[in-house]
């Protein structure tokens, strides 16, 4: 069968001469650019990727069209770094040059096996707009950094009966001396599922089946991508992002999105006993995280920063997305608690502290920067409704809001003059515990802003495109509210 051919789909080797140059060119001035987040140099960023502390060093690989801020033939580019703060970018890892991945290297994850470090993905092939299948593939890093693709790629070559070509996004983990394969797949009936392959050397693997994991998904959900798997605190946590969920008042309000499972996975048996579930981020761009066991054997995620078949403001300026924060997972009184990386402290200058009481009305926090890291302690509240504004001017503002009589907390990103997304929402919503004190924690960074409640047990993260001036911080609340704050410039040295 022919293979689908489209502009789109070329690689940087097919790049024009200059055409590279130009592209980095353009972007490289954007006042929009992160700081601290790792971001594309150009083009299109998506999904984490591989990512592992190996060697004495972290790794993170992503999904990058190089081309423009759009969605075409996806590679694999890498980044390094010593301390999760400042990061080198190398060149390309995954170049999909091959007929096992003709459309693309697609997503996976990473293990070490016999002091390698061993890179799953997935090959995509399209035979039209429609029609595809996939390949499982592997790529293999040593520990000077060369990265070879397997010499019997495709390690799974197409997808097993009763899937449609839609199988990808592998995830390699290793229980009682056996290598699993979870895959994120849909079944011919349009529904989503996770399959399972087995293998003894992590490079010939054999099909073991459909993982029952029993969350009681809707039909509507079509399609189950970038599983996840680990154990802590003797939990075992189950991370996927459905696609096709419906919408509550304060649930799955973004297209695509991301939730957690707490259980008991029983792998030989195929079946991951489900004790609880619930959404991992509650703002309007976080999808497709990966989680990986860092220097000191914490586990850390990072998430895309984006989100599928929208236009961002950045656009315009020839990159798209980025990643968030390193952050540190923990399980608290049955809940996945997300951390900021405590390695991020280190990016802290001297803080600019205060303290404030309101009656009714507003204060303001001084600053004149967008790239900080605020922490907030919010007491005695006496108010119904009460918040704060970030990346605040007269023009814009990005509003947190909390109200106690409906126990909830609103995110609403309307009022910017580079204002996106309308046909998907302006607002974001969780229901969250209230009493007399809220604990904040949040990082802006020029474009990305992103917001830890009480610990982390609540977490919104979302793009916004403030304009240059636009960098006020405002309290307020409609009756009595105490509070203490401490405003740290964050400033980094890493070479994106």
């Amino acid at each position: 069968m022919n293979r689908y051919t489209e502009p789109k789909y070329r690689t940087i080797l097919d790049a024009k001469e200059n055409e590279l140059g130009q592209l980095q060119e353009k972007s490289a001035s954007s006042a929009w650019k992160p700081a601290y987040h790792i971001h594309p140099g150009y083009g299109l960023m998506n999904d984490p990727n591989g990512l592992a502390y190996y060697n004495g060093e972290y790794h993170v690989f992503y999904q990058w069209y190089p081309f423009g801020p759009t969605h075409g033939m996806k590679h694999w580019a890498h980044v390094k770094s010593k301390d999760l703060l400042d990061w080198d970018r190398l060149p390309t890892a995954i170049v999909p040059v091959e007929n096992y991945e003709s459309h693309g290297a697609y997503s996976g994850a990473s293990i070490e096996v016999d002091g390698e470090l061993y890179l799953y993905y997935t090959g995509n092939i399209k035979y039209s707009a429609e029609e595809r299948s996939a390949n499982q593939c592997l790529a293999i890093m040593d520990k000077d950094g060369v990265i070879r693709k397997y010499e019997q790629n495709p390690i799974i070559e197409g997808v097993p009966e009763g899937y449609t070509g839609h199988v990808r996004d592998p995830k390699v983990f290793m229980k009682n001396d056996t290598y699993y394969m979870l895959l994120g797949a849909q079944r011919s009936n349009l529904t989503g599922a996770i399959i399972v392959y087995e293998s003894s050397n992590a490079r010939d693997w054999s099909f073991k089946g459909e993982l029952e994991l029993e969350l009681n998904l809707p039909d509507t959900c079509y399609m189950l991508e970038c599983p996840d798997y680990f154990e802590l605190n003797g939990q075992d946590v189950f991370v996927v992002s459905p696609q096709g969920l419906e919408a509550g008042k304060h649930a799955y309000q973004n297209l695509y999105n991301v939730i957690y499972v707490l259980g008991k996975m029983d792998i030989e048996n195929l079946t991951f006993k489900v004790e609880s579930h619930h959404e991992l981020d509650k703002g309007f761009d976080f999808y497709a995280p990966q989680t990986f066991e860092g220097k000191n054997k914490e586990r850390l995620l990072f998430g895309w920063a984006g989100m599928g078949e929208m236009d961002y403001p950045s656009d315009k300026e020839g990159w798209a997305h980025c990643l968030t924060i390193p952050r540190e997972l923990d399980v608290v009184d049955g809940r996945l608690i997300q951390k900021p990386a405590r390695e991020l402290e280190k990016l802290r200058l001297e803080p600019a502290e205060g303290e404030f009481s309101l009656d009714q009305g507003s204060t303001g926090i001084s600053t004149g920067s967008d790239q900080y890291e605020l922490v907030l302690s919010l007491e005695s509240i006496e108010s119904e409704i009460f918040g704060l504004q970030l990346c605040s001017s007269e023009a814009e503002r990005l509003v947190l809001e909390f109200n106690r009589t409906e126990q909830t907390v609103t995110l609403d990103r309307e009022n910017f003059a580079d204002a996106f997304g309308a046909e998907h929402g302006f607002e974001r919503s969780s229901d969250l515990e209230i009493g007399d004190s809220v604990e904040l924690q949040i990082f802006v960074d020029r474009s990305i802003v992103e917001i830890f409640i009480n610990g982390g047990k609540t977490v919104f993260t979302a793009r916004v495109f403030p304009h240059k001036e636009s960098t006020g911080i405002k309290v307020f609340a409609d009756g009595k509210m105490r509070g203490t704050h401490s405003h740290y410039r964050l400033v980094s040295n890493q070479s994106l």
